[in-house]
């Protein structure tokens, strides 16, 4: 993807079904989970590198010991770090008492992540500073076990104030700016409602009280205070926890915007962000790995018993899973994520041929690195299809007429078969020391590098993407040193429609005057004298957030109403063309359509970045406030200011 996108984030869940004494017999060492947590967070890595967080509850603690560990970082590289970190200090303990940093025993008593539910968490920071406290997992301390809740996730909560008003409203003291923490009080209060009602009656039967914390451990069932807890939730989530006794939990949103995978044998309970990082970990088959099924809890009970049960009453929402986990997100050797890159890619190629006047003769196929692999093959693949079926028509229609001299043959398939080459290379990841815009802009368009000499004299270039969000990179760098290749014309092919809409679930984009799509549509509407479009908008949009959530329509889409998918597609070419270049020739882009996008990832796909069909109402009011707020010239996320919601 030529513009980088952020979004929050993944997650890792470990719950132990066995001793440790089980793990070193069987896999020679005690620290066998431990090892594993990590090489589960190192395989999710693309999810997150600004930091990370480990986290363990241990069970049968004797009193007075400690029974939740964290570690986090921000440093870089911070995953090989924290767990280096962490053995290190465990192995210079063990050394300095004479210990066996490898027995079971050893392990389990002084080494902090030798427990039975290890979470681990990787961030890719939307917003706020990216600081160790912004790391999870959070963790709401008490001397009560089963008052005692640590909390990571990959989720956003689009009506975060809301939520943070009803905890003031409540009497509680919340600190506002993250999401995180108010999901933490939510979940906190109604644990130490289930907590309080049980020790209640354990007094009333006069329980002694040395034996009031397992009752408690026993009765609490987590789905039961999730589902209160989860009732005014709006958002895209996928959230793991742990209790101070043990019981642990991952839920997915209603809706399954955000992914979330598990598995569960005679050794552990695992689940992740994604599925390939569970199979290639331990060494599953893709059937042994299940999604954890949206607006459901998988709960661990601290004895290691496994349930999924709803947190949302039936009927459930139509799942509309995250449509940029298929395009961008989640890695490409899942089998249904490479089947479906390499669709959306097939899917363009009649648009493609038309762009090239079916000169495939003239024209060099690439991509730009490295996202944009999948589809760019994908889009050859359709390519050869098309020209198989042309050369098989003509070699039947030939042979009816004497067959083919050798030129002919040579002419109508081997310079006529689609060409790919590696024209885009991403060469280094620039971190430039220069503070002043133009000098940033400078040293940001040497990111990229080409293959010089590959593109011959009258020949189009085309080169695949994953998307086009905000369009600068492609403008600043990636177009400008194509444009050195000396190619008649470049056409830019995006595997996903065009990003219309804000969104308010986890992903960094939802300011809407950055997409090069809203600044097409801008533009085209003052060129052609509808410039007042965007004042009767904005009195809508405000109409609109005047309303209660659930009545709200998405007033934005007015803005688009008046154009083509292609008089937006030519407008959005003029807009990242080069202009400081040497270069004369033209810049096309072409864009997937929805049909085509559903055809690929399924009917139920999220698209509400293209057609602002927001599955929450959350989503469509931060659609309005995003309008509102561009007009305004007020930056930042647009759900920040919805307190309504």
């Amino acid at each position: 993807m030529s513009d980088f996108l952020r979004h929050e984030c993944g997650i890792a869940v470990l719950r132990l079904k066995q001793p440790l004494a089980y793990y070193h017999d069987r896999y020679g060492s005690a620290l066998y989970p431990f090892q594993k947590l990590f090489l589960l967070m190192e395989k999710q890595h693309n999810r997150g590198q600004d930091g990370i967080g480990i986290g363990c509850v241990k069970l049968n603690k004797d009193m007075g010991e400690a029974y939740m560990f964290r570690e986090r970082s921000v440093e870089k590289d911070s995953i090989t770090r924290t767990f280096a970190a962490v053995m290190g200090k465990f192995s210079a303990f063990c050394k300095k008492h004479g210990l066996d940093e490898d027995d079971p025993k050893v392990v389990s008593r002084y080494f902090e992540f030798g427990g039975e539910v290890l979470l681990g968490h990787l961030r890719y920071g939307t917003s706020g500073e990216f600081e160790e406290g912004s790391c999870h997992p959070f963790l709401r301390r008490s001397n009560w076990e089963t008052r005692s809740l640590m909390l990571a996730g990959n989720f956003n909560m689009a009506n975060a104030r809301a939520l943070n008003e009803s905890l003031v409203d409540r009497g509680q003291h919340p600190v506002f700016g993250t999401d995180t923490q108010t999901i933490l009080e939510e979940i906190g209060f109604y644990l130490d409602q289930a907590h309080q009602k049980i020790y209640r009656k354990a007094k009333k039967a006069k329980v002694p009280g040395r034996d009031i914390p397992s009752l408690i451990s026993d009765k609490l069932h987590m789905p039961r205070l999730l589902r209160k807890a989860a009732r005014s939730w709006d958002g895209g989530f996928a959230i793991a926890g742990a209790v101070g006794n043990g019981d642990a939990f991952v839920m997915r949103d209603p809706n399954g915007i955000r992914p979330a995978f598990f598995f569960e044998n005679e050794e552990f309970v695992g689940a992740a962000s994604e599925r390939v990082p569970l199979m290639t970990v331990f060494e599953l088959d893709r059937d042994e790995v299940s999604e954890i099924r949206p607006g459901h809890v998988l709960a661990v009970k601290n004895d290691g018993g496994a349930t999924m049960e709803p947190f949302v009453d039936e009927p459930f929402p139509s799942p509309t899973p995250c449509s940029f986990e298929r395009i961008y997100f989640s890695r490409g050797n899942d089998p249904d994520i490479y089947r479906e890159r390499k669709e959306l890619g097939r899917r363009l190629a009649p648009a493609v041929l038309k762009a090239i006047g079916h000169n495939l003769k003239d024209t060099v196929f690439s991509y730009i690195p490295n996202t944009a692999e999948l589809a760019y093959a994908g889009l050859m693949g359709g390519l050869r299809e098309h020209r198989r079926a042309k050369v098989k028509e003509a070699i039947t229609e030939a042979m009816a007429n004497g067959g083919l001299s050798d030129d002919e043959i040579d002419d109508l398939v081997v310079h006529n078969w689609p060409r790919g080459e590696k024209i885009a290379h991403k060469d280094i990841k620039l971190r430039t020391f220069i503070s002043q815009e133009s000098g940033r802009k400078q040293m940001v368009s040497h990111v990229y590098d080409i293959s010089y000499g590959v593109v011959e004299q009258g020949q189009s270039l085309v080169v695949v993407d994953d998307s086009i969000v905000r369009g600068t990179t492609l403008k600043e760098s990636i177009l400008k040193i194509l444009a050195r290749t000396n190619p008649e014309k470049i056409v830019v092919v995006s595997s996903c429609p065009q990003i219309r809409y804000p969104d308010c679930y986890g992903i960094d984009m939802s300011e809407l005057g950055k997409f090069i799509a809203f600044q097409a549509a801008v533009a085209l509407l003052k060129n052609s004298g509808q410039g007042a479009v965007l004042g009767e908008v904005y009195d809508r949009c405000k109409e609109e957030l005047a309303k209660p959530p659930g009545e709200m329509e998405n007033a934005v889409r007015a803005i688009y109403a008046p154009f083509t998918l292609g008089q937006m597609s030519r407008q959005i070419a003029s807009l990242i063309a080069p202009t400081d270049t040497k270069w004369q020739g033209d810049v096309k882009v072409i864009y997937q359509n929805i049909s085509c996008l559903k055809a690929a990832l399924g009917e139920n796909c999220g698209d509400w970045y293209f057609t602002g069909n927001y599955p929450t109402p959350a989503g469509t009011a931060v659609a309005n406030q995003a309008f509102v707020d561009y007009l305004d010239g007020r930056s930042g996320r647009p759900y920040d200011n919805t307190l309504g919601l």
